[in-house]
């Protein structure tokens, strides 16, 4: 839980950082009547799922924030038009570079003593953790997955509760910056 917790917390984000960011939906809904949304209320036990309070807040205010800009309310599920559901995880990368080098002096070496360089080889092995946040919208009426965004970044760690917040509006920013999707014109 820890490390779900430390990954959506970096979800990235310093000034330099590049998020990679995704959307997919379904191309017969309707983004045009969606007018409201309300929260999915978890319904499993699971533990393992679910953030700490804070970052949960975070999240679903930046969320909130984003999709009030777009026109879109936040409302009780009985009458929502979308139902919101975020999951996150972590996965372990591996980086692993290799440099060659030729340079030096070799007195030595073959018939032109002095002339010929040493080859040097480092190898550098660097794990690191890549966190992802993952936004889904399901119509309310069918139940059907309408639209699905994520955004993943370098887990680096943030030091204070502002930095977190700017992190994680920014990343809900860049996630939703394309929706509601335009339709591809024919």
């Amino acid at each position: 839980m820890k490390k779900v917790i430390v990954g959506l917390v970096a979800l990235a984000l310093s000034a330099c950082s590049t998020l990679k960011t995704s959307s997919d939906y379904d191309p017969a809904a309707n983004f045009d009547d969606v007018k409201t949304y309300a929260w999915i209320v978890k319904k499993t036990k699971d533990t393992t799922y679910h953030l700490d309070g804070l970052m949960d807040q975070r999240i679903r205010a930046a969320v909130d924030s984003q999709l009030a800009a777009k026109g879109i309310t936040l409302t009780d599920a009985a009458t929502a038009d979308v139902l919101v559901n975020y999951l996150t995880k972590v996965d372990k990368k591996i980086n692993v570079d290799t440099f060659n080098t030729n340079y030096g002096y070799n007195p030595y070496y073959g018939s032109r003593w002095g002339y010929s360089g040493s080859m040097n080889t480092q190898t550098t092995v660097r794990e690191y953790e890549v966190g992802t946040l993952i936004l889904d919208m399901v119509n309310r009426e069918s139940g059907k997955l309408i639209w699905r965004g994520s955004v993943a970044d370098t887990i680096r760690d943030q030091s204070t509760p502002e930095e977190r917040v700017e992190v994680v509006n920014h990343a809900i920013s860049e996630m939703l910056v394309n929706y509601p999707p335009k339709p591809e014109a024919n």
